[in-house]
């Protein structure tokens, strides 16, 4: 009896022990969360006090302090109002900026609303403009043709440094001051041409390009030695002009003069060449044009021999 009792209740404790749930042991794997073991926060442990929205909210692995504090929001602070006075534009500049809609013009507008502006070039051709409008800083290439403007101050193009191209045709203008283009360090190209300019001011030296015909010079629109200085010239246009001279002298990199249609009687045997030195060639200056002036060339022959090519002009 006393066996059979001491095995009952031996089948009892194995089954109690057998029926016990196992507990799985955690296991953080610190080259995951790349911190050492001792510095990870405590394990969640459930509270059956707590109700089970509660419970829902808070049941997973705690995340590593490191990845908390990416989560983190930082405080938010504060942008300083701005002024009524100075409304900014849509590319958050202020209207007297050089933003992507520029200054503003004496319209009120930002000049590249007013105008087109694609890039580093603005183009207000045709807008019935009566001044040069206030311009985007980085400004490369400016087109304002068929306009009303009438003047070129000296401000105009301040501060443009960036400024390659101004092409102003078919406007009004007779007065340009004396210092409007020579303080841009970087113009390369200038079309002044169909105006009523009488008088050329001072010109860069980095010009390669130059149209200004269908002007007013004359005889006394260009200064002496107006283009003595510009090393970099290749195009020189000075049609209809009324000019009666060809001004002197050129520069050694001048591949194209243009004079047709003004007053020119006559042309020295130095005009071209050296008179002096017989082997002189000027390769570069292959395209003069001379035609439509009273000027007989068939009279200067040795005008021309350092030249590839004769000028067009009248030979007879």
């Amino acid at each position: 009896m006393q066996t059979f009792v001491n095995i009952f209740l031996g089948f009892f404790i194995f089954e109690s022990v057998g029926a016990a749930p196992v507990t799985d042991t955690v296991i953080y794997d610190s080259e995951f969360y790349d911190i050492p073991l001792g510095e990870l926060p405590q394990p969640f442990v459930y509270d059956e006090n707590k109700q089970s929205d509660q419970f829902e909210t808070e049941i997973g692995t705690t995340l590593p302090s490191i990845i908390q504090e990416s989560y983190s929001s930082a405080p938010l602070t504060e942008e300083p109002e701005e002024e009524a006075s100075m409304p900014k534009l849509i590319d958050g500049s202020s209207a007297q900026g050089s933003g992507v809609l520029g200054p503003q013009t004496q319209d009120g507008l930002p000049t590249c609303l007013l105008c087109t502006c694609l890039g580093t070039t603005v183009y207000c051709d045709d807008h019935e403009l009566d001044a040069v409008p206030l311009l985007p800083k980085k400004t490369m290439y400016f087109y304002s043709r068929y306009n009303r403007i009438r003047k070129i101050n000296r401000n105009d193009f301040d501060n443009l440094n960036n400024l390659k191209r101004i092409d102003l045709t078919a406007n009004f203008i007779s007065e340009i001051h004396e210092d409007a283009f020579r303080k841009l360090p970087q113009l390369e190209e200038l079309v002044l041409r169909d105006n009523r300019i009488r008088h050329l001011p001072e010109l860069p030296s980095t010009l390669t390009f130059i149209d200004v015909s269908k002007n007013r010079l004359g005889r006394k629109g260009i200064r002496n030695e107006a283009f003595k200085d510009l090393h970099e010239l290749q195009h020189l246009y000075i049609t209809d002009n009324n000019l009666d001279h060809i001004p002197l002298p050129l520069p050694e990199s001048l591949q194209a003069l243009h004079l047709q249609n003004n007053n020119i009687q006559e042309m020295h045997e130095d005009t071209f060449c050296k008179m002096k030195d017989f082997t002189y060639v000027r390769r570069a200056l292959e395209d003069i044009r001379l035609d439509g002036n009273p000027i007989n060339l068939s009279k200067t022959p040795y005008a021309y021999m350092c030249l590839p090519r004769l000028p067009v002009g009248n030979l007879i």
